[in-house]
């Protein structure tokens, strides 16, 4: 079979990835606490076909655009995903849990009983905490780098050998003999190193795929490519431009075979925002009246990355031949390339902004087949094995994704015409696992 997209949907603040979503016309403003939104919109992605949901988690303190944005979170992603769960019945739904906050024997009782209510379709985004906003929460200090990975590959092993503290046939719920389960089948696992340790039992059985995927989204970094490398079957990436893009995905796909897996049982699955409208004009026009009160701010920033003075008097107008002429696009920000391309075609300040150019996922402002273009252009050129989206409003966006985007997609043979399976472990091709992946040493 040729290989297919794999495409996740981010399911944020209830909103939309960009911060003015929420005064869209049409928008309920209190979706923010609505999880019947978030259902309805799980139903959507559901609709058009698409493997999994990602609830990314910050539990962080409020940002300083509070009294003019949303939070970009949900309330709580286990219990917005107990609410799906109940409301769909194919999309895997992946969220996020830091292994540098959360104790082992939480995170695999939480996952595992979402796995279960699922059928089998949780995955858990395993990450670790570097904001010391998050850490102050918590009354603590975030640990070094060594440390916060040190105990990530702690707590993902623990959180898997509990998983895997039921045998496959423990449960026997026979009311004729009036046999509930077999104890000699169910253990503890007395595991415990330098961070965090878990006498164990779980006291949940496997559900259908087993336990829960074990994803990943910590960028690049030799402890990031070391702990997805070893445990994860797929990673939340982010990239820029298409070559670090097909560098980060090569990267993973070594770090995993150099822990003794096939490099195909991971996954690199960029992010993607979109923005779609009849044509460009139209979608850059909207893109404008969602983010246009913070380009004061992303003015400075552009001119910081073009190496030109930049008046935000004058967002109306395209940088000036003189302008152009001395932009150098700056070595340290891979956007930049990007924002003088952009520039150099000649669109006004405010134009340039629109196009995402600051954004920290690639933009595709325009009609569906634009977005359906870039997506195969990633894909083909084995940057990607699928991506997550980010519409920038999930009322009509979410919908232009699965009635535009979609069909396309399904029509060049790139994404599938319907689920194969029930589990996310099915939508993924990810292998079986029970328990700790007998390959990965300590």
């Amino acid at each position: 079979m040729a290989r297919q997209m794999i495409i996740g949907m981010h399911l944020g603040n209830g909103y939309g990835a960009l911060p003015g979503a929420w005064r869209m016309p049409g928008v309920d403003p209190t979706s923010y606490t609505s999880f019947d939104a978030k259902v309805r919109q799980a139903q959507a992605a559901e609709r058009g076909k698409l493997q999994f949901l990602f609830l990314p988690d910050g539990p962080s303190a409020l940002s300083a655009e509070i009294e003019y944005e949303a939070p970009g979170f949900n309330l709580d992603v286990m219990m917005t995903l107990a609410a799906v769960a109940r409301g769909t019945e194919r999309i895997g739904m992946v969220a996020t849990g830091s292994t540098t906050f959360n104790e082992p024997f939480n995170l695999a009782r939480q996952f595992k009983a979402l796995d279960i209510m699922s059928h089998g379709r949780a995955g858990w985004n395993a990450i670790t905490s570097a904001g010391d906003d998050v850490a102050a929460n918590y009354g603590v200090r975030i640990p070094s780098s060594a440390d916060r990975y040190g105990r990530a590959h702690e707590v993902v092993q623990i959180v898997q050998a509990l998983w895997g503290s039921w045998s496959k046939d423990a449960w026997v719920h026979d009311q004729a003999s009036g046999q509930f389960a077999k104890s000699a089948e169910i253990a503890p696992i007395n595991l415990g190193g330098k961070f965090v340790a878990s006498r164990g039992p779980l006291y949940i059985p496997p559900s259908e795929q087993g336990q829960p995927v074990v994803f990943h989204a910590g960028g690049a970094s030799a402890n990031a490519l070391a702990l997805a490398g070893r445990y994860a079957s797929a990673v939340i990436g982010a990239a820029f431009t298409i070559e670090d893009a097909r560098a980060q995905r090569a990267a993973f796909r070594d770090a995993a075979e150099r822990a003794g897996r096939d490099p195909d049982e991971i996954k690199f699955i960029p992010g993607l925002m979109t923005t779609i409208a009849p044509d460009k004009r139209a979608a850059l026009d909207r893109r404008i009246t969602l983010t246009e009160r913070a380009f004061p701010q992303r003015a400075a920033y552009l001119q910081q990355m073009l190496g030109v003075r930049i008046d935000p008097a004058r967002m109306g107008e395209p940088l000036s031949p003189d302008q152009l002429a001395a932009a150098r696009p700056s070595s340290g920000d891979p956007r930049s390339t990007y924002a003088l391309k952009i520039a150099r075609e000649g669109w006004t300040l405010r134009d340039i902004l629109a196009h995402g150019v600051i954004d920290y996922q690639p933009v595709v402002a325009g009609p569906p087949v634009e977005v359906a273009d870039h997506m195969q252009h990633w894909f083909e050129a084995e940057a990607a094995d699928g991506f997550w989206v980010a519409p920038d409003v999930y009322r009509d966006g979410l919908d232009d994704f699965v009635d535009g985007v979609v069909p396309i997609l399904q029509q060049r043979g790139l994404f599938h015409l319907d689920y194969a399976g029930m589990t996310l472990r099915d939508h993924l091709g990810a292998p079986a696992q029970y328990g700790i992946d007998p390959r990965i040493m300590p």
